[in-house]
């Protein structure tokens, strides 16, 4: 496996801000955004990455923007550095893990679709019977599939500050009611979508995590587009409701850190190898499933 990409270094290169996994620097009229290795999990950025994570994560994004914009347009410009001189002498940093994207107003709403009930969902509905105000029917199991899609979002928290389940009325407070009922559409547009186009490769997108920006007062997708790192990924082969399923994603680390019964408070705890590299793993063949 490659070498761990933890942070970059671009000398000469405006750095703007580190995010949990991607650096973003400015270029001009446009922004740089590189996914490292790093590893986040319940808003927790660990110590150690996860070998090739960031090349997987763009690549994954760089994909679904492409399937989904006839739905909506993202903030790609290129995912090369071609045409960037000031760029070239970074290319080994670089390879494979950049997006260079538009500059945006982001809205401050993460917009979360769940097609079945995992997660804080299920945790949610086992007390309440309901996910962010939505009602559902009685009698789910963990891991049914809804009778239809549904938008659960939440707040957009800082590094290290937990994402908190809002309902529609907060979000329509935090971005007003027309921008609130756009997020809605096209959020369960794109995951309907995707949905249909990764069940032709063998795989359920449970739920999936998107971000969205104002572009010239256009709403447009930004960040990362149904990754590992942003979606629960279940083969179809497996499905089986009444219990939690084996996953293509970060879910398979977020188990272990559970099994260990950690606080989900910095530090983070030393992840065992073996994690890691069955990590890397599951992400590589979710690169190779859906991109194929």
């Amino acid at each position: 496996m490659s070498e761990v990409v933890l942070e970059t270094k671009l000398p000469g290169v405006k750095f703007l801000k580190k995010g949990k996994v991607r650096d973003l620097y400015e270029l001009n009229n446009a922004l740089l955004m590189v996914a490292t290795d790093r590893l986040s999990a319940f808003d927790v950025v660990f110590g150690q990455g996860i070998p090739e994570k960031g090349i997987v994560l763009t690549k994954i994004s760089e994909y679904w923007f492409k399937q989904v914009e006839d739905v909506i347009p993202s903030h790609i410009i290129s995912t090369s550095i071609a045409g960037y001189p000031e760029l070239a002498k970074f290319k080994e940093q670089l390879e494979g893990r950049v997006m260079i994207v538009k500059k945006v107003q982001p809205v401050m709403a993460e917009c979360i679709v769940r097609g079945y009930l995992s997660g804080s969902g299920w945790e949610e509905y086992k007390k309440s019977g309901s996910v962010c105000g939505i009602k559902l029917p009685q009698g789910l199991v963990e891991s049914s599939k809804l009778p239809e899609p549904i938008f659960t979002p939440t707040t957009k928290a800082e590094v290290g500050v937990h994402d908190e389940n809002i309902d529609f009325n907060e979000v329509i407070k935090l971005v007003g009611e027309k921008t609130a009922k756009e997020l809605r559409e096209k959020s369960i547009a794109v995951y309907q979508k995707a949905a249909r186009i990764a069940e032709q490769k063998g795989i359920i997108i449970a739920d999936t995590k998107f971000e969205f920006g104002l572009h010239n007062g256009a709403l447009i997708i930004i960040d990362e587009c149904m990754t590992p790192d942003s979606s629960r990924f279940w083969p179809m082969e497996t499905y089986s409701p009444g219990k939690g399923q084996p996953s293509y994603d970060k879910q398979f680390v977020r188990d272990y850190l559970l099994s260990i019964n950690w606080n989900k408070q910095p530090p983070a705890p030393v992840l065992p190898e073996d994690i890691i590299r069955k990590t890397s793993l599951k992400y590589l063949e979710a690169l190779k499933k859906i991109t194929a």
